[in-house]
């Protein structure tokens, strides 16, 4: 094994310019995919990221126009949603969905301390909004049934809002103004983006004069594991709150439906479209290093065409010649590999320090997962470029080889 290794040493110092230029091709064919992959990592991260902190099995419900007439009704009406709606959807529809809330909101309430203020207003919801949002508790905890139930005036704020009415106080069962109403401090939760301030619907829906309108519904889907059954949660949704609404179910401006699960689904079959092009842009970068090598490897055959007749004719088995050619080729695609793979993961360390971290695009560096399947790749390219090089050493014959100098 060590006479195989100073063998295969010695050809690669032998043709130092050779196998340098085509180890580097081989080099940047696989620095190339390792940031790629890095990148589609990055974005990976993001997607699970995103969707991990919130209800990918949901579906918000906004009211829209009816386009057709339904039932002695004009077209061109306004579809509005109602309190009595988040009933409906729960009881009608117990096999696609297993709770439902609502939202009310008011943009203009200004929040305020005797320290400081915001602006932004309130939002009216319900506990599973937690879980929609994918809200993180940071103090205290959200609103709750009891809440609900019983109207308080209890309130829950972005961290970063708390920092500006409290300042460095412990804001949790401190009180604020909302508008002209005093609201208690529950809870302080932190989020990427939002940041809106939330208490009981049923507080909310007091505060706004006694109206049933809803702007929008929100629904927690069960039973929905693919697109078909995705589908058929949304007719569901629709036929029920076209026969209490009175429009069309056909009707797909009666209803703006947002279905987080489908999206969940474009997006998973997206990023899996990206990372399979990564790998087929890398390999094919690669092969450009690969064709190389199987060059450099045809070359070395002719060029020592007399010493494998030397071999042959002494009673060197074939399997030796052919192992030594194709070990040469893995040698020479594996070293320069690994240094490809060394500066594809320096380089994707530094997107990662540059370029930072945002909602789409998290932690783009590279696992030892990615690492160990490169590494077969290396191996696996190293000997297809090795092989049909070492098919053509055997076939030369002893005696023709001893002729040729």
């Amino acid at each position: 094994m060590i006479d195989l290794l100073n063998e295969i040493l010695a050809t690669l110092r032998h043709n130092k310019l050779r196998t340098a230029l085509t180890g580097f091709a081989v080099s940047w064919g696989i620095f190339l995919l390792i940031v790629l992959l890095s990148v589609s990592r990055g974005l990976v991260n993001g997607m699970e990221s995103m969707f991990g902190k919130r209800d990918t099995e949901s579906m918000t419900i906004y009211g829209g126009w009816a386009n057709k007439p339904y039932h002695g009704l004009k077209e061109d009406r306004p579809i509005e949603l109602r309190d009595k709606s988040i009933e409906v959807l729960t009881v009608q529809n117990p096999e696609y969905i297993r709770d439902a809330s609502a939202n009310l909101s008011s943009d203009s309430t200004v929040i305020s301390t005797s320290k400081d203020y915001i602006t932004g207003g309130y939002q009216g919801v319900y506990p599973s909004t937690q879980r929609f949002e994918g809200l993180t508790i940071a103090e205290g905890r959200f609103i709750n049934d009891s809440d609900i139930r019983e109207g308080r005036k209890v309130i829950v704020l972005h961290k970063n809002n708390a920092d500006m009415l409290f300042g460095r106080e412990y804001p949790i069962g401190k009180q604020v103004r909302v508008g002209d109403l005093s609201f208690t401090v529950v809870g302080i939760y932190d989020h990427e983006w939002q940041k809106a301030s939330y208490i009981p619907f049923s507080t909310a829906r007091n505060m706004s004069g006694g109206s049933d309108r809803l702007r929008r519904i929100t629904v927690g889907l069960r039973n929905v594991k693919d697109q078909q059954s995705s589908d058929k949660a949304e007719r569901s949704v629709r036929e029920t709150l076209g026969r209490q609404l009175q429009f069309d179910p056909d009707d797909e401006s009666a209803l703006w439906l947002w279905n987080r699960f489908s999206d969940y689904l474009r997006t998973s079959s997206a990023m899996g479209a990206i990372g399979l092009a990564v790998w087929v842009i890398g390999l094919l970068t690669m092969l450009s290093g690969i064709v190389g090598v199987s060059n450099i490897m045809f070359v070395s055959v002719r060029e020592r065409t007399h010493e494998i007749g030397v071999k042959r004719a002494i009673g060197a088995r074939p399997l030796s010649i052919l192992k030594q050619i194709i070990l040469e080729s893995v040698a020479i695609t594996t070293i320069f590999g690994y240094v490809g793979i060394v500066a594809g993961v320096i380089t994707s360390q530094v997107i990662s320090h540059y370029v930072g971290e945002s909602d789409f695009f998290k932690n783009p560096t590279v696992d030892i997962a990615i690492a160990i399947q490169v590494t077969f790749v290396l191996i696996l390219a190293g000997a297809f470029a090795g092989l049909f090089p070492a098919l053509k050493s055997l076939k030369i014959k002893p005696v023709e080889a001893l002729r040729d100098e």
